[in-house]
């Protein structure tokens, strides 16, 4: 049985849409906790509701980043995990602390990556002229919204769209490519050589 922790900082819907499909479908995996860095952040009362062990840590309580990755990677590695899902988690992490997980620590991002990492990814898209858009699940690695790709999704940027709908037509996609990177990874299908995922058996990596 795969333990999984996942790191959250408000709502945490892609969280609830993991945590819903691991049970749903029988995984040989369990969210054995959810972390966030506020203590008001949504996500952590839903996650408690399900019976899920749960924890804050304030970003301000601590000196620096560097402690708060310390006592974050504490908190993680006290629930043996073996699979971190970063899930709208909005601190960026330091290299030492992204080593400390490396090849074992998950992201999605509101974009096609390699574009448009970073915020305000929906307005970039828009103000691009972009036609398409999307989001993209990924291996964290130290470099910000990096780290080899292991699904994107792909939507229509449609004529009259504005950030708040582009950003719904993406998140509803993001509730599946990310739940199903993930039951890959527990079930060992995801093959990472040379900075490439491939799925072992050949299942498509792109939902369009």
């Amino acid at each position: 049985m795969k333990r999984i922790v996942i790191l959250v900082s408000g709502r945490g819907s892609n969280m609830q849409a993991i945590v819903s499909r691991c049970r749903g479908e029988g995984w040989a995996a369990e969210v054995v906790a959810v972390l966030a860095d506020r203590a008001a952040a949504a996500g952590l009362a839903w996650a408690a509701e399900q019976g899920i062990a749960t924890a804050a840590l304030e970003f301000k309580a601590f000196a620096n980043r560097d402690a708060f990755d310390t006592a974050l990677a504490a908190a993680i590695d006290a629930h043996a995990p073996d699979l971190v899902v970063l899930a709208g988690f909005m601190r960026i992490l330091g290299a030492d602390f992204v080593r400390r997980y490396e090849g074992r620590m998950l992201n999605i991002h509101p974009s096609l990556l390699p574009v448009f990492p970073g915020l305000h990814t929906h307005r970039r898209a828009l103000e691009a002229g972009c036609k398409v858009a999307g989001a993209t699940v990924h291996f964290v690695t130290p470099e910000l919204d990096h780290g080899p790709i292991v699904m994107q999704s792909v939507v229509p940027v449609r004529a009259g769209d504005d950030e708040a709908a582009l950003a719904a037509r993406v998140l509803a996609t993001e509730h599946v490519i990310y739940p199903l990177s993930v039951r890959w990874f527990v079930e060992g299908e995801l093959q990472l050589e040379d900075g490439i995922v491939r799925h072992k058996r050949g299942a498509s990596q792109l939902l369009a």
